[in-house]
């Protein structure tokens, strides 16, 4: 009984301490709101880092059980813009690593996933392992699809995640037309019926490598409905594009998928939805 009161003060800070993120998370919606945008400038900080990173990938230490994990970039973004998920899965003792996209990450899709199937095979060449783990969000999980699906990647990627990929295409990309359309090719790729979406989509997933797609139910520059990829795990989350790069409950996500046997991340997509 003497430590009740202490149990109720300790109880009575927890609460006062999340009742603005309950307050913010009330049905209008304002939450979702404040923490898109808070997660868009975060997202934006990042993005600013450019494609020099600091720290470099050590590959002496990779087994067969928790193989490296590379991280992809989307459409106008740079490995910076990665940093929140390089940062975080580095610290909970993954081997994570990335490559310069070039300029934005605004050129051909197929010649972005070239580059990488050359950086791979370099890479595990010199690695006791054979496979890898791919994270791609937006445009960045479309260059790890055509890798896995085109280029042989299947033999090399034990799992691919994307996160907000437009396998579908999306009108969204007519921005990037309006602005970027002479000198980027892959800007005409992203629009719905492109020639390049339509090759992708052909013959089907390659059953040696588990394919997810993470979709936001608040995202317009990739609403779900784009992300829909037959022979996929899907799974939606209640947040906007940036966020899947910076949001908790995303990355909680990518590690139960990276750690868990194949059942378990079944399990998972079963308990979340498609």
């Amino acid at each position: 009984m003497a430590d009740e009161p202490k149990h109720l003060a300790t109880w009575f800070l927890r609460w006062a301490a999340g009742a603005p993120r309950r307050w913010l998370g009330r049905r209008s919606g304002l939450g979702q709101d404040v923490l898109g945008t808070t997660h868009g400038l975060s997202y934006l900080r990042h993005l600013a880092r450019g494609n020099r990173i600091r720290r470099r990938a050590r590959f002496d230490r990779v087994d067969d059980r928790q193989p490296p994990v590379l991280l992809l970039h989307g459409f106008l973004g740079t490995r910076g813009s990665m940093y929140p998920l390089e940062r975080r899965l580095t610290e909970d003792g993954f081997t994570v690593f990335s490559f310069n996209l070039g300029t934005l990450n605004s050129r051909d899709i197929r010649r972005s996933a070239f580059l990488i199937h050359r950086k791979i095979e370099a890479i595990l060449a010199q690695t006791p392992v054979d496979r890898i783990d791919i994270v791609g969000h937006s445009m960045g999980g479309l260059i790890g699809l055509y890798y896995v699906k085109k280029l042989g990647g299947h033999q090399r990627v034990r799992r691919l995640i994307m996160m907000g990929s437009p396998v579908r295409g999306t009108w969204a990309a007519l921005l990037g037309v309006a602005t970027l359309g002479l000198w980027s090719t892959s800007s005409w790729q992203l629009l719905p019926r492109s020639k390049f979406l339509d090759e992708l989509a052909q013959g089907p997933l390659p059953p040696d490598t588990e394919v997810y797609s993470i979709a936001a139910a608040r995202d317009w520059v990739c609403p779900p409905r784009c992300t829909r990829l037959r022979g996929a795990r899907q799974i939606t989350v209640p947040m906007g594009h940036s966020s899947l790069v910076i949001s908790d409950e995303v990355y909680r996500r990518i590690v139960a998928i990276l750690r868990g046997p194949v059942r378990d991340a079944d399990a998972l997509v079963r308990a979340v939805g498609a």
